[in-house]
């Protein structure tokens, strides 16, 4: 008999030292079900079996948890091109009084978010159907969004799935973070090698790195390393 979403959660956060109530785990295990549901019409992320899929989302995403625990729910959290939520929504149903802005410029996916946060009834999730900027301007998707702003204020936390390379991920996120504000890059294997990539660029930045946390992931084991970066006042 194959596992349960839940128990798959259970177990994969067991391992990894992570702590959720069983309310989160029960929310996180239907948020999964929704999106297998929604996956086999509008593919919002590669089909595999349930225990590499909640791997590699949900507990991708929860590796954040003891950051944003340490700094005491900074909020809001900004999730930069989250897709189908990962790692903001996600971390918005481990930690009920985190409060989200997810920017997501496909419009299904948009559905989809929008979807998970009725259902779940989770409050203090702000979704916006957009395009962030270079220059801290957001570019929506859809026609009529009159009453929607078109820059988003500072936020102290940011962090995204969505970028391969640190250094255009931070010089989307610069207009955007707060002075002394934080940003999180979720890197793999080769994280050491897209720091000294970025480090010897010479680009100017008002970024440092501020800490690097490794770990592995609960099930194939695979390297994942959280960078932070933070904002100072002085471009360096």
């Amino acid at each position: 008999m194959n596992p349960k979403p839940t128990e798959i959660l259970a177990d994969g956060l067991d391992r990894m030292g992570l702590a959720i109530d069983s309310e989160a785990v029960d929310r996180l295990a239907r948020y999964f079900q929704e999106l297998k549901k929604w996956n086999s019409t509008y593919n919002l992320v590669a089909k595999a079996p349930d225990q590499e899929l909640i791997e590699k989302h949900f507990l991708d995403s929860l590796t954040l948890l003891p950051l944003l625990k340490d700094w005491e729910f900074p909020s809001p959290l900004l999730d930069i091109g989250t897709g189908a939520g990962f790692p903001g929504l996600v971390l918005k149903v481990a930690m009920h009084d985190l409060k989200v802005t997810l920017l997501e410029p496909r419009l299904k996916r948009v559905a989809f978010l929008k979807h998970i946060v009725r259902t779940l009834g989770l409050p203090g999730v702000t979704i916006l159907a957009a395009r962030l900027e270079p220059d801290g301007r957001l570019t929506y998707a859809a026609t009529d969004q009159a009453s929607t702003p078109t820059t988003l204020p500072p936020h102290p936390v940011i962090t995204s799935r969505a970028f391969t390379q640190i250094a255009p991920f931070l010089e989307l996120a610069a207009p955007v973070c707060l002075p002394n504000g934080r940003v999180i890059c979720m890197k793999g294997a080769k994280a050491e090698t897209e720091i000294a990539q970025w480090q010897g660029s010479g680009a100017s930045t008002p970024f440092q790195l501020a800490e690097t946390r490794s770990l592995h992931l609960a099930f194939s084991g695979d390297d994942r390393t959280l960078l932070v970066l933070h904002q100072t006042s002085i471009i360096c």
